[in-house]
């Protein structure tokens, strides 16, 4: 399926119930900017656009599903843009800052980096974010087993693997002092916000005996949640910084 069409159908529980960032994770993407204006590609239902908005910064939301764009709240500071990751319609030297939150392992890495490089004013930061779950947490690694035994494509275990090498793909970019920062990340869960999450993944089935099959294995899993401390998320959120200062 098209990434930028296989969202359309999860637009509703992706707004309602993916995770948040937290404030220290986004203050890092904008330190050292004052007001800066912000490329968020691959925006989704505008729940980073709205944390940097909230932060001073001016963004475009840029995102080509027209059901998840039609979830991006109003805000005086969010322009949203119907554009793909490398083909954004932006302005030229228009942006400070790229930004891809949970997106960026859909993207194509040498025509988005182009594409930043055309937008991006001197110096321009991109920045890769995801929230990824922490299997040291016993309920968030029941939870990891039972979806694992549900996936429907690659999606999951290519995400992983374009993780661990953005940082090398950010400085064979151009980008300087490409690093990694981490930021402890934990939600708490009722029901519906467990399974809304779940229905949110597109690699997850929604629908039909499989869904039923995995809501009644995480159905069982949270009502003996006392047994793991409790129903929540535990992830770590990741975040790939770079810098390129050369034309």
């Amino acid at each position: 399926m098209d990434s930028t069409t296989r969202f359309g159908t999860r637009a509703d529980d992706y707004a309602k119930y993916r995770p948040t960032y937290p404030r220290d994770a986004v203050a890092a993407i904008l330190e050292g900017f004052s007001a800066p204006v912000v490329a968020d590609l691959g925006a989704g239902t505008g729940i980073s656009a709205a944390l940097l908005a909230d932060a001073g910064a001016s963004v475009y939301a840029v995102e080509p599903n027209a059901p998840m764009r039609a979830q991006i709240a109003a805000h005086p500071r969010i322009a949203t843009i119907d554009g793909t990751a490398e083909a954004t319609g932006l302005p030229e030297a228009s942006v400070d800052i790229v930004t891809a939150f949970q997106a960026y392992h859909w993207f194509d890495p040498p025509r988005v980096f182009a594409e930043a490089a055309r937008i991006g004013r001197r110096p321009i930061r991109f920045a890769a974010i995801w929230n990824e779950r922490d299997d040291s947490d016993a309920f968030t690694r029941a939870y990891s087993e039972i979806i694992e035994r549900y996936y429907r494509d690659d999606t999951e275990p290519r995400r992983r693997g374009i993780e661990k090498i953005v940082d090398a793909q950010l400085r064979e970019a151009g980008f300087a002092n490409a690093r990694t920062l981490h930021f402890a990340n934990r939600h708490e869960l009722d029901w519906e916000a467990l399974i809304g999450r779940t229905r949110s993944s597109s690699f997850l089935p929604r629908e039909g005996p499989a869904y039923e099959a995995l809501a009644a294995e995480l159905r069982a899993l949270y009502d003996r949640a006392a047994e793991y401390g409790g129903a929540r998320f535990v992830l770590m959120t990741g975040v790939h910084l770079g810098e390129r200062t050369m034309s």
